[in-house]
Order: structure tokens, then sequence, then C-alpha cells
């Protein structure tokens, strides 16, 4: 029973772990976000840059988005380097392309 309870003990704490790190990942992603919207937004005005901002976010590591997150500390005005690698690469490209056709065709 002991054993039991202390199986039980160590579940829930480690439950919570992945609750916290989902809790993390979640807001880094909204603020990696609102960053490369940001730098979208100034490097080509007039542009729709949310499903450009989904196509780099989707193609970043956890690590390049925890990046991207505390550049807004700074006003992402150091993370331009960072989002233009993400998004020469070729998956993301892909993204890229299909949706500057589906904003073409409406």
């Amino acid at each position: 029973m002991r054993g039991l309870v202390q199986s039980l003990a160590v579940a829930t704490v480690l439950s919570g772990c992945a609750i916290g790190n989902a809790v993390v990942e979640d807001t880094s992603r909204e603020l990696a976000k609102g960053v490369v919207n940001g730098v979208i937004a100034e490097k080509l005005p007039g542009v729709d840059a949310e499903p450009y901002t989904d196509c780099i976010i989707d193609n970043a590591s956890f690590e390049e988005i925890v990046q991207l997150a505390q550049s807004a500390a700074t006003g992402g005005s150091n993370a331009a380097p960072l989002i233009f690698e993400i998004a020469s690469r070729p998956a993301t490209t892909q993204c890229l392309a299909g949706n500057a056709l589906g904003a073409a065709l409406g």
C-alpha cells in the first residue's frame, strides 16, 4: 500500500510538471508570435502577418521560440536574424509560399 501511495504521489508531481511545461510553452509561443508579427509588419507593411508568423513559429524549435519570446523584453529588435533563419528553412518556405498563394487567391 505504501508503494502505491508513493507511486501516486510521484505521478501527481510529474503531471504537475507536464502541466507547468505546457503553460510555459504556450506562453513562450504567444510572446514569440508577438515578436514575429512585429518584425513582419515592420519589414512587410500592409501584409497580414499572422499566417506567415504561424509558419515561422510552427517551424521553430522550442529553444528558438524561447529566444524569440525573450526578445520581447527588448521590443523584438534583435529577433530579425533568427526569424529570417527560420524562414529560410525548406519546410518554412513551403508553408510561406502556400500562405502567400492562399492570400493572393483570397
